[in-house]
């Protein structure tokens, strides 16, 4: 079944009541409107996704592919117990580890928005991408020409308080300057989040990140080699 109406109805009243108690008393909507259609969707676009990458997880499973409705309260100052968002993401390894990039959808009472970057990049995660990006690697090319020719994502991430790269073009500055990244995309169109063909358009635009999703894992992967390589060369 789609997302419905209702199933942003139950995320929002589940938040305002915030009780286990609540949650455990509707815990068949939980399952029929937000669990049963993030799994369908996850079923759907799992082809696609396995041509982008073959290592990715695609179980239909909370904590494998599908969100927790519930919040970790133990490192946040909001005690709320349960979140008014859900998502999905396929992504390498576990799925709350931040060493892999992975590609998102996620819905919230205002809409819907998809992409792919991370929770959060590592700080070495982010030198090894500039580093690729400054000596003009092949698949930093490919992406960076995959992005300017779409205009469906944009790249995010928070910024250097202090610009870091003044005399290098625009073009390269809004990868170089960032602390984090991620490249995301936003819609209020309900009638289109309601509908069976939900799952097919998005199928068609996250195609279009494949370019941008291997220069993240490929800088991934360049991290780990050249962290293995200097913990090696340390211990000899």
């Amino acid at each position: 079944m789609p997302f419905s109406k209702e199933t942003l109805n139950f995320l929002v009243e589940n938040r305002l009541n915030d009780s286990r108690s609540w949650f455990h008393e509707h815990n068949k909507e939980y399952r029929s409107l937000v669990l049963q259609p993030l799994q369908e969707l996850v079923l759907s676009l799992t082809p696609a996704m396995l041509e982008i990458d073959g290592e990715f997880i695609t179980e239909p499973r909370v904590d494998k592919t599908i969100s927790r409705i519930w919040r970790d309260t133990r490192y946040t100052h909001d005690p709320s117990l349960y979140r008014e968002n859900m998502w999905i993401i396929f992504k390498r390894g576990r799925m709350h580890t931040t060493e892999f990039p992975g590609i998102y959808f996620e819905i919230t009472p205002d809409g819907f928005g998809y992409g792919c970057g991370f929770y959060h990049a590592s700080t070495s995660y982010m030198n090894t991408l500039r580093k690729s990006i400054l000596e003009g690697s092949p698949v930093f090319l490919t992406a960076q020409k995959a992005f300017s020719a779409q205009d469906i994502y944009q790249i995010e991430g928070d910024l250097f308080k202090r610009p870091r790269y003044r005399e290098y073009p625009d073009s390269l500055r809004e990868w170089l300057e960032r602390r984090n990244i991620s490249l995301n995309a936003e819609s209020h169109d309900f009638e289109l989040l309601f509908s069976p063909g939900l799952s097919e358009k998005l199928i068609a635009n996250l195609k279009l990140l494949a370019p941008m999703y291997r220069f993240l894992l490929e800088t991934a992967l360049r991290e780990q080699r050249e962290g293995t390589a200097l913990e090696l060369l340390q211990r000899s």
